[in-house]
């Protein structure tokens, strides 16, 4: 078994919460707890969520983790 880990990033939109949705539709597991920033120099939130999936499948680091 093979534990994935990637980290979401993205401004502070509702498209952000949809590539979280659509990694959570697709087995990805939430992994700790959002983290927001201010981005000063473009005047905008900026957000992070880590998570995790577990597989069968070897890791292989020339497949985009998305991929999985």
């Amino acid at each position: 078994m093979t534990t994935l880990y990637r980290v979401l990033t993205g401004d502070d939109t509702s498209a952000f919460c949809h590539k979280v949705t659509q990694a959570l539709q697709k087995g990805w597991v939430l992994h700790g707890s959002p983290a927001y920033a201010f981005d000063a120099a473009n005047g905008v939130m900026r957000c992070a969520q880590a998570v995790t999936k577990e597989t069968d499948a070897a890791y292989d680091p020339d497949k985009r983790l998305g991929e999985h």
